[in-house]
């Protein structure tokens, strides 16, 4: 059956039974709409204000979460949903369309930096961008208490897989969360400290956890390409957030450092931003252990051949988590970071 064409407000994520919608947003230079893909599936035992929503493509160059999440729109059958399930395989269906991070056919905003007070609801902020953030708020955010955000580096930078959680005071739901990031399989799990306030550049995964929703972020690859790890693990931990919180009946069973034993949980981290444009030139591999002080890269300046490169240095004992993907970078772009290892 063919995808139905609806505004925000005839979205229905409340009757029992499974829904396939294009989410129309009008378009603001031609004549015509944005259309974003959602699929919601609803059982009897659905409850209000649960469920569990999956977005891929926050940013319109990674890929691994709409190709997971793709997988299961087919995957997840209707009579074996219990809650509620909402999936968004391509969120930023502006930025998708021209493959790159920001809208940079439209609008120009970075997704992932405008969760601000007023987004899509005020004349200065009304681009299409802006008006995504509204529809998760008014459609998706009311309706569900887990909100997984799958992302994978794009062009910007390379990462360890890793799977990862805000930190929470209540000891039983920090558990619950940082065991909701630990079943993605990924060999690094990141538990992070509180988001950024109201006001300042924020993400949908900040946004998630501030509302108080099991928040869970990724980062699965990089490149721009569809990396083989990251869409199994994208999977498996949609998967798994859905039948362990009671959205969809079935057992699932853990994978890679999750069922051998070999995850890191990692607490805080130690960055490192070039001093200067120049050439980045990496000397251990993501998912690396070092030391702290080890010079982890160099950042060559080709126009000052006969001087030695800047040494990149771990600033903490730890994980390589990220670095610089490609080559060249820019003035002030984060090219290391370093997780500390709480275990």
């Amino acid at each position: 059956m063919p995808r139905q064409i609806v505004s925000p407000h005839e979205v229905d994520v409340e009757s029992v039974g499974r829904r396939d919608y294009w989410v129309s947003l009008s378009h603001t230079s031609v004549w015509g709409s944005h259309l974003i893909p959602l699929t919601v599936i609803v059982g009897p035992q659905a409850k209000p204000g649960e469920g569990l929503v999956a977005f891929g493509a926050n940013h319109g160059n990674e890929y691994e979460g709409p190709v997971a999440i793709k997988h299961l729109l087919r995957e997840i059958k209707t009579q074996d949903v219990l809650g509620r399930i909402i999936l968004v395989p391509v969120l930023n269906v502006a930025a998708f369309r021209v493959g790159e991070r920001e809208s940079t056919g439209d609008d120009g905003f970075n997704l992932n930096r405008v969760w601000v007070e007023g987004a899509g609801t005020t004349p200065e902020l009304a681009g299409i961008t802006h008006r995504i953030v509204e529809m998760v708020r008014s459609v998706i955010w009311p309706h569900v208490h887990i909100s997984i955000d799958i992302h994978s580096g794009g062009e910007v930078a390379r990462f360890a897989h890793w799977s990862g959680y805000f930190e929470h005071d209540d000891t039983q739901i920090n558990e619950r969360r940082q065991q909701m990031a630990r079943w993605f399989g990924c060999g690094v799990v990141l538990a992070t400290g509180a988001s950024m306030p109201n006001g300042v550049s924020r993400g949908l995964y900040e946004e998630a956890n501030d509302l108080g929703k099991y928040s869970i972020g990724t980062e699965l690859g990089h490149g721009s390409s569809t990396d083989v790890r990251g869409v199994r693990y994208a999977r498996q931990g949609i998967l798994a957030a859905a039948i362990h919180h009671e959205q969809l009946s079935g057992n699932i069973e853990p994978i890679d450092h999750h069922a051998d034993g070999t995850q890191s949980l990692v607490r805080g981290a130690a960055s490192v931003a070039a001093p200067y444009p120049g050439h980045y030139e990496p000397l251990f591999d993501c998912g690396a252990v070092v030391s702290k002080g080890t010079t982890v890269g160099l950042l060559h300046d080709f126009y000052r051949l006969d001087e030695d490169p800047f040494e990149v240095v771990a600033g903490v004992d730890g994980i390589v988590i990220s670095q610089a993907w490609g080559a060249r970078v820019d003035q002030g772009q984060m090219i290391l970071l370093v997780g500390k290892k709480a275990e």
